[in-house]
């Protein structure tokens, strides 16, 4: 064999080697992927296509007490369109009909549609945004378009759908129904009630057989989302409604800031109407936060009602007693309390103090008897529980605040302050919560919106009344309150909402607020409760600084929403209620009989056991009451003699 030969075999034998050694390589490189990295191979095509969709679980329905909607869930859509999917003949054919109707839809140029279509079939773009959050009619309006009605896969109709919160009310109740947008960005029914209404999500597996478009596979493994309950509220629309309206109009008339009414019922506590309205910037005004829940601020006169109680509970005055407020100023420490009355009110009993809203005169009562030992007055207030939430069941409800004695900015001045409702600060809630106490003969309800939780027909919860005070007061001083608070819309600062048709009780709130800037603004109020008789309901509303030209004080502002709301409630009460309330005519006899029995024991069987009390103890009498409701059995015979301070037991049914 020839040199070439020879070199010619080698290097056919080199060449051989090498394809052989690199045969096995690639062998061993399969069997190293088949084997031992195939699981991680075939996950990875797995996972781009095959992935598992959450699937949105309906969210519960919010419900008033009559079974109107407050809040739902409503499909929404969102359209696409892929302009590579559609055949170049059909995409010629139908391109001028679509976006001629598109354009009519969307209010864009056909042209400028044609033109973005046709570029993003170009470059391969299978994704492109039309339509967002239309609903359901519209959807299968436009699914029936030219090109579009040719489905997914020949005419790139792409449609998402979704869920979003629709408000039936619009702005009626808004911020009390509230939102949820998850991780604790939330407010409201819609947030304090979440886990109830959001459900729980399923899961299903999909297959991706283009861009965009996944297609449902069934698994056993699949999960189905389980809807939310829906909450049912102690909200009575027509009451809503009404409020609604005539707290606006009470607002736009009075140029204010903002304001709020809630009206709650007596006996349970359940909130039956809550209102918040803000002024916008263009002068609109619209339920921007929750103001009676949050918001605490200095009350004003309607503190008063603690003042006057703390003296009858710690046995410093009695009703009757006169206080002297002069010409209408009273200094302390070089401070001025002043009484709207230009000339004073000269000497008042403490029930006139208070009717006639003097702060001359309860600023007297409290110093007088508090100042050497103030932390008495201040624990007293804290008997009463004002230093602490009512914990109505929604969040953000503002904390409380009542000055105490070995707090570091307690002056000489925070004492006197207090009295008149200075320095303090409540909610609209929390102060609604203890007239309402009052009005119930003292015991206090916890304010709560929801009723039940309900899943179709099935009550999955109930929310019952709950107690929060037995008794915030002994039951003579909650029966005085209550004639001083009727006294007030009878003889006081709101004669001018004394109805013909229902009798109201309550106390007129007027606050200087931001008096350290010196611009003369104000928070007008009234809180009070009605029939005074026959207490059903408790209502509270408060407007913050109205126009001071137009208007500011408590009983021009805030009292005549009150009336309106009273009458139109009233006039939806069962005639049981009305009837009862009609047949009291408390003030009006008790006054009477006070005049007519003087030293004589009169008939008080059958008489409600707070107008018995007020008839004795304006004679002078001791009272000691056995069980609740009306007389039935009186120590003393009608007819008989007695005298001054002595007892009389009264057996009640």
């Amino acid at each position: 064999m020839s040199q070439n030969g020879t070199n010619i075999t080698k290097r056919s034998m080199g060449v051989f080697a090498f394809l052989f050694l690199f045969a096995i390589l690639i062998v061993a490189k399969l069997i190293h992927i088949q084997y031992i990295e195939g699981n991680k191979y075939r996950a990875l095509a797995q996972k781009y296509t095959l992935k598992e969709f959450k699937i949105k679980a309906n969210r519960g329905n919010i419900y008033a007490a009559d079974g109107s909607i407050l809040a739902t869930s409503v499909p929404k859509y969102d359209i696409a369109f892929d302009p590579t999917a559609a055949s170049e003949k059909n995409f010629t054919k139908y391109i001028d009909a679509l976006t001629e109707k598109l354009s009519r839809q969307t209010g864009k140029s056909a042209e400028k549609l044609k033109r973005k279509f046709a570029k993003a079939r170009k470059n391969n773009r299978k994704y492109i945004r039309i339509l967002k959050g239309i609903d359901y009619t519209t959807y299968q309006k436009i699914k029936h378009f030219p090109l579009f009605k040719l489905g997914v896969n020949k005419g790139g109709f792409i449609a998402e759908l979704h869920t979003e919160r629709a408000y039936p009310l619009g702005n009626i109740l808004k911020r009390t129904i509230g939102f949820d947008h998850g991780k604790g960005n939330s407010a409201g029914i819609e947030g304090s009630y979440s886990a109830y209404l959001r459900g729980k999500d399923g899961m299903q597996k999909k297959q991706k057989i283009k861009y965009g478009v996944w297609k449902p596979l069934s698994d056993i493994n699949d999960i189905e989302p389980q809807d939310g309950y829906d909450v049912i509220t102690n909200i009575d629309l027509d009451i809503q409604s009404m409020a609604h309206q005539t707290l606006l109009k009470q607002l736009q008339k009075f140029e204010a800031e903002h304001g709020s009414l809630v009206i709650m019922d007596v006996k349970s506590g359940a909130v039956k109407a809550i209102v918040n309205l803000g002024r916008t910037s263009n002068g609109n005004y619209i339920e921007k936060r929750n103001y009676a829940v949050f918001e605490n601020h200095e009350p004003g006169s309607t503190f008063k009602l603690f003042s006057i109680m703390a003296l009858l509970e710690d046995k410093r005055v009695d009703s009757s007693d006169v206080v002297d407020t002069g010409n209408g100023v009273y200094k302390i420490y070089q401070k001025n309390v002043r009484d709207s009355h230009r000339h004073g009110l000269g000497k008042l009993t403490v029930k006139q103090v208070f009717e006639k809203s003097s702060n001359v005169g309860v600023v007297k009562l409290i110093y007088e008897n508090y100042k050497n030992n103030p932390q008495k007055f201040v624990n007293r207030l804290y008997n009463f529980g004002l230093h602490e939430k009512v914990h109505i069941d929604i969040k953000g409800e503002g904390k409380p605040y009542i000055p105490d004695p070995k707090d570091e900015k307690w002056s000489g001045i925070s004492l006197p302050w207090m009295a008149y409702g200075y320095g303090v600060e409540m909610t609209d809630i929390q102060m609604l919560t203890y007239y309402n106490a009052i009005a119930n003969n003292g015991k206090m309800m916890k304010p709560f919106l929801v009723q039940k939780i309900k899943s179709f027909d099935h009550t999955i919860k109930n929310f019952k009344p709950k107690i929060l005070n037995n008794s915030i007061a002994s039951t003579k001083t909650i029966y005085k309150m209550q004639d001083m608070l009727r006294g007030v819309v009878t003889d006081g600062t709101a004669k001018n909402i004394n109805s013909p048709y229902v009798k109201i009780a309550g106390k007129t709130g007027t606050a200087q607020t931001e008096y350290w800037k010196g611009k003369g603004q104000y928070i007008a109020s009234f809180v009070g409760y009605f029939p005074a008789d026959d207490p059903q309901y408790s209502m509270i509303v408060v407007i913050h600084k109205p126009n001071p030209e137009k208007g500011y004080y408590g009983n021009i502002v805030a009292a005549p929403v009150f009336k309106t709301m009273a009458e139109y409630i009233y006039g939806k009460m069962p005639k049981k209620i009305q009837l009862a309330a009609v047949k009291s005519k408390t003030a009006e006899k008790t006054e009477h009989i006070v005049e007519k029995y003087k030293t004589i024991m009169p008939d008080l069987r059958g008489l409600p056991s707070k107008d018995a009390l007020y008839i004795l103890e304006n004679m002078g009498l001791n009272v000691r009451l056995e069980g609740s409701g009306n007389v039935i059995k009186q120590s003393v015979p009608r007819g008989q003699k007695i005298k001054k301070n002595q007892l009389i037991e009264l057996k009640l049914t």
